[in-house]
């Protein structure tokens, strides 16, 4: 094959890879994430008192979010030191595992309170199995990519987290419009055994992924480390911090999909068809807009299209809330569609260009795994604090709003203090010793 085609093919396929991946990935991901919110309080826990079921279950949801700091570092290790593509077929292999057993648990009423407890440690599962899904599709993206395109296609990773999103939610708008006794029994668990689908087609598109050529030149130097975790924290502590307060923005994501669903279905009692379809159509145009933004990174920098993707909508979430809070079903759809189908895509388009780009080769995933999956925790937990400052009947709405607008702004502030990348070659990224663009 001529170098030229070959270097144009590599690229496309690592994004495609990661994307696909990613999609079929956290397709498994988010229908727990809508069954949390709409069918496992009534079905894993006990019967009497339905917001405690609502935060309970919405607090199995953040668990896996708690698991994941721990998986990020068995597999950022992993990513650093038996390469990347290697851990893209371990979190795909873990996560449909998990998903489908989860789709013929027995229920409450048939086993007690093992129900839950079987439920909490297939959503542990779940969380270390994803945490280095990203970490590894971007980093591969990233080192595959031609030197000023890097955002673009790094940007595909988050792009494919919106596809499976999609994914979810579609698979879910005809199983939320069956009758109540039939969600119940056996309707909610057709998503959760798809997932063993989703697993093989997922693997199907991986095989073919070559490894990293960064990864492969430090192999063949015999530069990999043996333990790149103590060398990223002598190292790169500051930056894997800095990491981790720009991951909070994600706290928008969870109260976009998770919360704002709760509240508008059971509190202000929205159509559940209505509100499905309001987030699909929101990450159908994100699916659009995060490689512009991604474009536009890498033309004039990764940090103005961040401060974009975080203080737009630390703005939106307000008037988003109330229009659910007015039960008007037309301005939550446009506030819900511009918040995270265009402002917050911004986010998506510059964050993993940015964030790989603080690290070199031989501690990027580490880093990566490590500073996100910490700051994610929080957004995987912000539905059930929202639910908790929201008090009974989740009503009160305003709390919600400040501990979402505070979780983005302290994510736009950590991302100003990082270096700007975008037009350092790629072995002089995280370098001390390179003078920032």
């Amino acid at each position: 094959m001529d170098d030229s085609l070959h270097s144009l093919k590599t690229p496309r396929k690592a994004a495609i890879s990661a994307w696909i991946g990613s999609a079929l990935e956290y397709y498994d991901f988010f229908i727990y994430g809508t069954a949390a919110a709409l069918v496992f309080p009534k079905i894993f826990f006990p019967a009497g008192n339905p917001t405690a079921a609502t935060i309970a279950s919405l607090a199995t949801f953040g668990v896996a979010y708690v698991a994941r700091p721990v998986g990020s570092f068995i597999l950022g290790h992993l990513g650093d030191t038996i390469g990347r593509k290697n851990v893209l077929v371990i979190t795909l292999v873990g996560m449909g595992l998990a998903t489908f057993l989860i789709g013929i648990l027995p229920t409450y009423e048939q086993i007690g309170i093992a129900a839950p407890i079987l439920l909490l440690v297939l959503r542990v599962a779940q969380g270390l199995a994803v945490a280095g899904e990203q970490s590894s599709a971007s980093s591969a993206s990233l080192e595959h990519a031609p030197e000023d395109r890097r955002a673009y296609y790094t940007s595909f990773t988050l792009a494919g987290t919106q596809g499976g999103n999609i994914l979810a939610t579609v698979v879910f708008i005809p199983i939320g419009a069956l009758p109540e006794d039939a969600l119940l029994s056996w309707g909610w668990r057709i998503p959760f055994l798809l997932s063993a689908i989703v697993m093989f087609v997922g693997l199907w598109i991986r095989r073919a992924l070559r490894e990293s050529p960064v990864f492969e030149e430090e192999k063949e130097r015999q530069e990999v480390r043996r333990a790149p975790l103590p060398v990223l924290f002598r190292s790169y502590t500051p930056v894997v911090l800095k990491v981790l307060f720009a991951a909070l923005v994600s706290v928008i994501s969870t109260l976009f999909s998770i919360y704002a669903l709760t509240y508008g279905v059971n509190t202000m009692g929205l159509s559940r068809t209505s509100m499905l379809w309001m987030v699909a159509l929101a990450n159908v145009v994100a699916l659009g807009a995060i490689p512009l933004w991604g474009m536009l990174a890498d033309r004039i920098g990764r940090k103005p299209v961040y401060v974009v993707g975080a203080l737009g909508p630390a703005i939106l979430i307000w008037p988003f809330i109330w229009s659910i809070s007015q039960q008007n079903i037309v301005l939550v759809f446009v506030f819900g569609i511009l918040q995270s189908g265009i402002v917050y895509s911004a986010y998506s388009g510059a964050a993993f260009a940015l964030w790989n780009e603080q690290f070199d080769t031989r501690v990027r995933m580490s880093g990566v795994a490590v500073g996100t999956q910490f700051g994610f925790a929080l957004g995987g937990f912000a539905p059930s604090i929202a639910a908790a400052l929201a008090g009974p009947g989740l009503e009160n709405w305003v709390p919600v709003a400040m501990f979402g607008s505070g979780a983005a702004l302290v994510a736009m502030i950590a991302a100003l203090t990082m270096r700007e990348t975008y037009r350092l070659p790629l072995e002089k990224l995280g370098k001390p010793e390179t003078a920032p663009a």
